[in-house]
């Protein structure tokens, strides 16, 4: 399993060459290296899983984190090219596209915030994730709900999921919009997708 880098915000023109190739080596090489380590030993025994932790940023990525965003879509795209090399085996890899998760790294983010402006850590909380308009849960996600995924996506019983991209972000208002509605609405709404 490969979760690395957090999001940090900032602008296009604050980003240095050294912040990106940070990400993109926490991000995409860690994945490369530990699947290139562990995935031909699974391969010969014909049976195992490769979870990579995602974000939902990596498929809907945010103006102030496009450094962020970016790598996150190379880590799907380096578990679905992989999941191709598993054909015929009970090898599995998928990614995970975690929303806004409350980590350790974001809560002590929220705490020192929240000490700065003298607020209870809480209040901050309520206050970042009520101003997240991608997520439809209006809270953070706790690591057990991301933890409760990989432990399915990890076991036999996951067996016919391979190459997948599996969402735990909460519910996306951004699909919602794409499909012709928004999050806010209480009125029902119906969407034609032709393709």
């Amino acid at each position: 399993m490969s979760e690395r880098a957090a999001p940090s915000p900032s602008s296009k023109e604050t980003i240095t060459d050294d912040d990106w190739t940070r990400y993109f080596e926490v991000n995409v090489m860690s994945g490369v290296r530990l699947s290139r380590h562990l995935l031909g030993g699974m391969l010969a025994r014909g049976w195992g899983r490769v979870v990579f932790i995602s974000s939902e940023s990596g498929v809907n990525i945010p103006a102030d984190m496009v450094h962020y965003g970016t790598t996150k879509a190379a880590m799907a795209a380096l578990g679905s090219g992989l999941a191709k090399r598993t054909r015929g085996t009970a090898v599995t890899v998928n990614t995970i596209l975690g929303g806004p998760t409350c980590s350790d790294g974001v809560a002590a983010s929220v705490a020192a915030v929240a000490e700065a402006q003298s607020l209870p850590p809480e209040v901050m909380k309520g206050s970042i994730i009520g101003q997240n308009r991608t997520t439809l849960l209006e809270r953070f996600i706790e690591p057990d709900e991301i933890a409760s995924l990989v432990t399915y996506i990890a076991s036999p019983r996951s067996s016919a999921t391979n190459g997948a991209a599996l969402r735990a972000e909460g519910g996306s208002a951004h699909r919602d919009a794409v499909a012709g509605g928004t999050s806010r609405s209480k009125k029902p709404h119906a969407a034609l997708i032709a393709s």
